[in-house]
C-alpha cells in the first residue's frame, strides 16, 4: 500500500485522533527551534554569553535525555492518552514560565522542565499514532516524520516573528499553542490500551543490549551531535536579524520535511537504508566543512543544504530503532532516544567553548568529524543493522495489536 494514497489507509485519512495528537506534535517540535533566531537576541536582553545561552539546549536535551529512562515507565502505568496530557501540561507551564525569566540561569532551568514534558509527549506520541493510525506503520511514521519537518521548519519562522518585538513572545506563544494541543487531545483522543505488561527501569537498558539497536543509537548519538552543531551554534555565526535568521531556518527546516518525507523513502527502495543514511552522513560532513570555512554566503547556502541531509538521515534513523530489534516499539524508541539526545545536549555547550578556545572554524571541524563516525558505525555494524524491513516492506504480523517492522 503507498502511504501516500489518500484513500482508505493513506496518510491523508487518518482519524481525528491522529491528527489531534499530530497537530500537538508539530508544536513540540516547533518548541527546538522556536530559540533559533532569538538566541543573539535573549544573550543581549540577558546579558549573557553565547555559551550561556547556548544551554538552552543544553538543560532541554539533557532532561530529555534522563526522562528516557522513565517515559515507557510512566505510559506503561497511566497510559498512552495521560501521558501525552501529563508532557503537554509541563510544557505549557515552563514555556509560560520561561518568557518570564529575568535571569539566564531561570532561563535555562525553566527549559529544563520544558524538556520533562517534552519527553514524556514525543516518546509516546509516536507509539500513540501508530496505534491509532489507519494503514499500518508506514504510514503514521510518514505522518510522524511529517510533524516534525513542519514543526522544525515553523519554529524558526514563528520564532523571528514573535521574537522581533521581544525575545520572550515566542515562550508565551508556545505555551498557548500546547494549550490548544491540549484541549484537542483532550477532546479526540480516546485511551489508547495499555500493554500487557508494564514497562519496568530495566527493560531500557535491555533493549540496548541488543547490537543493532545499540549500533543505532551510537551512530545516531555522533549525527545528533553534527545537527546541534548546526542548530544551535550557526545563528551565532550568522549574526543576522531574527527575521533573516528565522528565514534561513525555516527554508532549512522545509527542506528538512520534504526530504524526510517525500525523498528519503524513495531513496532507500532505490538504493537501501544503509547506503542512504550512509551516503547522506558523509555529504553532512562535507557540507559543514563548507559551512565553516567558507564566507557568509556559503554558510548560509550551507545551513540551508544540511536540512537535507538531516531529513533524509531522521527517516532512517528512526525506522533502524523501530525495527531493527524485537524490543516492544516504546522500549526501543526511549532506549534510542535516551542515547541520541546526550549528544544533542553536549553540541550546543561544547561549539561555543570550543571556539572560545581555538577560533571559529573548529567547532564544524569537529561536527563534520562526529557525522563521519556515525557513517562508519553504519558501516563497521552494517550487519547488525540490517533488518528484514530494509525495503521498507510491513511485517503482517502485530505486536499489541501495532503493525511493526521485520526484525
Amino acid at each position: 500500500m503507498d502511504p501516500f494514497d489518500a484513500g482508505a489507509g493513506g496518510i491523508l485519512r487518518q482519524p481525528k485522533a491522529v491528527w489531534a495528537t499530530a497537530g500537538a506534535s508539530v508544536v513540540a517540535f516547533m518548541g527546538i527551534g522556536l530559540v533559533d533566531p532569538i538566541l543573539p537576541s535573549i544573550a543581549q536582553g540577558l546579558d549573557a554569553s553565547a555559551s550561556q545561552v547556548s544551554l538552552l539546549f543544553t538543560s532541554y536535551f539533557l532532561i530529555t535525555a534522563l526522562a528516557m529512562l522513565v517515559t515507557g515507565f510512566v505510559s506503561s502505568r497511566i497510559g498512552g492518552r495521560r501521558t501525552l496530557l501529563l508532557g503537554l501540561a509541563l510544557v505549557v507551564v515552563f514555556a509560560g514560565l520561561a518568557g518570564t525569566s529575568d535571569t539566564v540561569g531561570q532561563l535555562v532551568g525553566y527549559r529544563a522542565g520544558w524538556g520533562l514534558g517534552n519527553a514524556l509527549f514525543v516518546s509516546t506520541a509516536l507509539a500513540v499514532i501508530v496505534g491509532a493510525a489507519a494503514g499500518g506503520s508506514a504510514a503514521a511514521i510518514l505522518l510522524y516524520e511529517s510533524a516534525l519537518g513542519l514543526g522544525m521548519a515553523c519554529g524558526p519562522l514563528v520564532g523571528a516573528l514573535l521574537g522581533d518585538a521581544s525575545w520572550r513572545y515566542p515562550f508565551f506563544g508556545t505555551a498557548f499553542l500546547m494549550a490548544i494541543g491540549f484541549l484537542c487531545i483532550t477532546a479526540f483522543l480516546k485511551e489508547q490500551p495499555k500493554p500487557a505488561r508494564r514497562t519496568s527501569l530495566l527493560d531500557l537498558v535491555k533493549a540496548l543490549g541488543h547490537g543493532g539497536l545499540a549500533s543505532a543509537a551510537v551512530s545516531a548519538f555522533f549525527y545528533n551531535y553534527t545537527f546541534f552543531t548546526v542548530l544551535a551554534f550557526t545563528p551565532f555565526v550568522l549574526n543576522m536579524t531574527p527575521y533573516r535568521s528565522g528565514a534561513v531556518f525555516f527554508a532549512w527546516g522545509v527542506l528538512l520535511a520534504v526530504f524526510s518525507v517525500l525523498v528519503a523513502p524513495r531513496m532507500q527502495k532505490r538504493f537501501g537504508s544503509l547506503k542512504v543514511l550512509g551516503g547522506s552522513l558523509v555529504l553532512l560532513a562535507a557540507d559543514v566543512l563548507v559551512l565553516g570555512y567558507g564566507n557568509h554566503t556559503a554558510a548560509v547556502v550551507c545551513t540551508i543544504l544540511s536540512g537535507a541531509f538531516i531529513g533524509v538521515n531522521n527517516t532512517v534513523y528512526t525506522e533502524l530503532a523501530l525495527g531493527v530489534s524485537d524490543a516492544p516499539r516504546p522500549v526501543a524508541s526511549a532506549g534510542y532516544n535516551f542515547v541520541r539526545w546526550f549528544a544533542a545536549a553536549a553540541a550546543p555547550y561544547f561549539a561555543p567553548k570550543i571556539e572560545e578556545w581555538t577560533d571559529v572554524h573548529i567547532p564544524f571541524v569537529v561536527a563534520a568529524v562526529t557525522a563521519v563516525l556515525g557513517a562508519v558505525v553504519v558501516l563497521v555494524r552494517r550487519r547488525s543493522l540490517t533488518y528484514e524491513a530494509e525495503e521498507l516492506e510491513p511485517r503482517h504480523a502485530t505486536e499489541d495489536g501495532v503493525t511493526v517492522f521485520a526484525n
